[in-house]
């Protein structure tokens, strides 16, 4: 816009429409079919809105209405497809749900995930549902202190509701499948090296104690040095297991497809023994079927956590022991070639 260039108002897409300032209001701010205007008018004022680069001041909007609909999420990665998911399936139920939903990616920082949080909620969020987030009883707890309801999603919290998958069950599930793959086709019976994630992390915790519960069944011993939880990294998976060179059957936990990008780098360079390696992993990619040695991945279920997340939305005195929702073990026929 030019110097000086007088800025489209209301009144103008009114005289422009052809139709009252507040019916034109109303169609900004979303109310419209409450107050029964045609959806021809509401079309007509939107497409004018566009055509003269009207764009509504949305502080201003919300300090003239009751509540401002908007829901927001902080989520650590955008580049991993499980938070990916989650995002959108967000998004997508929000606007059903009559709610204006906000994303943003926090990179794993605690400090960029308070910043964030304490924006939302300046734009008068109504709801904040904090996505795998480092700290979340410090969001919750300046969520609680503003007014403002906070969820928990992915990673729990012990001041507001966390909707998290039942990580203990699903790993259990996913050792026994690799265990029970590497008897069958290697006449070999464990036990298998958990690879990636953080101790301090609750879900890879979880996920290690049912790891180890269901060796514990089978009478298996795990060496301390069998657990390789160096990080959500590619790069750090592949460095701890460098020098495994296997001259006999080897099975691996998987942590997260992250991870699993550094056991494919490991596996692809192995001149040898490659046909002795079963793995299974706790996350969920289709292009995993085609992954030579995998024997089966678990999906977290995204959409009956979101639905469980949307359900607690509003409830003033929700509970806050984690609702744990069950995973789905998709198992694999092997693969040998690279």
């Amino acid at each position: 816009m030019e110097k000086g260039t007088k800025r489209t108002t209301i009144y103008d897409l009114a005289k422009l429409a052809d139709a009252s300032p507040s019916a034109v209001s109303s169609v900004l701010n979303g109310t419209w079919e409450k107050r029964r205007i045609s959806k021809k008018l509401a079309a007509r004022v939107m497409k004018i809105a566009e055509e003269q680069g009207y764009a509504v001041n949305v502080q201003a909007s919300l300090l003239r209405r009751e509540r401002s609909n908007i829901v927001g999420m902080i989520v650590p990665k955008y580049d991993n497809r499980y938070f990916g998911e989650i995002a959108e399936q967000f998004e997508v139920m929000a606007r059903a749900k009559g709610f204006f939903p906000v994303v943003t990616c926090t990179q794993r920082d605690p400090e960029l995930e308070f910043e964030a949080a304490k924006e939302l909620i300046s734009y008068q969020a109504e709801c904040l549902i904090s996505t795998g987030a480092t700290d979340p009883d410090r969001i919750s707890a300046f969520c609680s202190a503003s007014g403002v309801q906070s969820i928990n999603l992915d990673l729990p919290g012990k001041n507001a509701p966390s909707v998290i998958s039942d990580n203990y069950s699903a790993a259990k599930d996913l050792t026994k499948l690799i265990l029970d793959r590497c008897e069958e086709e290697l006449s070999w019976s464990g036990p298998l090296r958990f690879v990636g994630g953080r101790l301090a992390d609750h879900n890879t915790a979880a996920r290690l104690e049912g790891f180890l519960s269901e060796h514990s069944d089978r009478g298996i011993a795990v060496p301390d040095s069998y657990i390789m939880a160096t990080g959500y990294s590619a790069g750090k998976a592949a460095t701890a297991l460098d020098s495994l060179r296997p001259d006999e059957p080897t099975g691996l936990f998987v942590n997260s497809t992250i991870s699993l990008e550094g056991v494919v780098r490991w596996y692809s360079q192995l001149h040898s023994g490659a046909e002795l390696v079963r793995y299974g992993c706790f996350d969920w990619d289709p292009f995993g079927t085609f992954l030579p040695g995998n024997v089966g991945m678990v999906e977290q279920d995204v959409t009956m956590m979101l639905n469980k997340a949307f359900e607690v939305i509003g409830k003033v005195d929700a509970p806050t022991e984690p609702i744990l929702v069950p995973c789905r073990l998709r198992a694999f026929p092997i693969n040998l070639e690279i």
